[in-house]
């Protein structure tokens, strides 16, 4: 699982500044099309290839907000994806991962799952910015949050007594849903879903853990699993990575929320509120993407893999990335 050998250290509190990333603006990953690899359909970031024994998921750099793909972020995908399996090897003992290899930096080879339709959103704080998130619907004054009550008085970005779960169900616009909505619809039965809530609850504990131990908070996260061929639950898609989880600096945060202000975050919450910034939305002209932000972003990515991992960030000395991903998955050709 280590990374290409053809790599440069990356040293962010060497380089200090989103500058240093400039060059790579040239460079980022906006899809890819691979022959012999399987069938494929791209995802909001991920282009899968689909096999009959396996699945290749390659990570790109493209970047999406409120379910619109803005731009590409330089080396994003490459943070991404081996984040990620650094994860599945730290959480791997809590339940099975859907991981069989990593044979690129932007790419992962995995076990082909039937999906459970629905994402498993765990919240361990009143927060957010998105028409399913825990802040805006609180904000509207639902107090029964996809079966969670949750008590009156509480403030934006406040942690909660105990971690919910608030489910969304999988489809072109995702959709609150609570568990007596699954089990009635038989997206799972009361069996599974209990399973389901109970991996999902430990996962978050153990991101929870290795996070504070970096000095940040795991906010919440999005979890997706499935059934492998044996009909054993098992965690796919991706873990803890700053697309599906937030993150707050743990030493700022008690002293940001006493002064009102947003905690400081390592995640593309970065990227929404810059966007409602601009005034952004649905129906109105899109704000324009500036290589400051895309600059910005990516430092955050890379950031965070290194807080995270206590690893440093191998940036790859060939701007190739199409090539080497190619020759790397050469053996996966059907």
């Amino acid at each position: 699982m280590s990374p290409s050998p053809a790599s440069a250290t990356f040293d962010l509190d060497r380089c200090g500044s989103a500058e240093a990333l400039r060059p790579f603006l040239a460079t980022t990953l906006d899809h890819t099309d691979f022959s012999g690899l399987g069938r494929k359909y791209a995802g909001k970031v991920r282009d899968v290839y689909i096999q009959p024994e396996r699945v290749i998921l390659i990570a790109t750099d493209r970047q999406s907000a409120f379910d619109i793909s803005w731009c590409t972020i330089p080396l994003k995908g490459q943070a991404l994806n081996q984040l990620s399996a650094w994860w599945f090897t730290k959480v791997n003992d809590i339940m099975p991962t859907h991981l069989i290899e990593v044979p690129d930096p932007n790419a992962v080879v995995v076990k082909p799952l039937t999906m459970l339709m629905v994402e498993i959103v765990v919240r361990g704080y009143l927060t957010g910015s998105t028409g399913t998130s825990a802040w805006v619907n609180y904000e509207k004054g639902i107090r029964n949050f996809c079966g969670n009550r949750l008590q009156s008085g509480m403030v934006k970005n406040q942690k909660f007594a105990m971690p919910i779960i608030t489910p969304t169900t999988k489809g072109e616009h995702d959709e609150l849903i609570d568990a007596e909505g699954i089990i009635a619809r038989g997206l799972a039965t009361t069996e599974q879903w209990k399973h389901v809530t109970d991996c999902a609850f430990a996962l978050f504990r153990r991101g929870q853990e290795i996070a504070a131990a970096r000095g940040l908070i795991l906010v919440d996260t999005k979890y997706e699993m499935g059934f492998d061929g044996d009909g054993t639950l098992t965690i796919a898609d991706e873990v803890h990575t700053p697309d599906s989880s937030r993150y707050w600096v743990a030493a700022s945060y008690e002293e940001r929320m006493a002064k009102g202000l947003e905690p400081e975050s390592l995640d593309k919450e970065f990227f929404r509120l810059w966007l409602k910034e601009q005034g952004f939305d649905y129906g109105k002209p899109k704000p324009e993407i500036t290589s400051g932000v895309r600059l910005m972003l990516a430092k955050k990515y890379l950031d965070l893999y290194e807080k995270i991992t206590g690893e440093r960030f191998q940036i790859p000395k060939d701007p190739d990335v199409i090539g080497r991903i190619e020759r790397n998955l050469a053996k996966y050709r059907v």
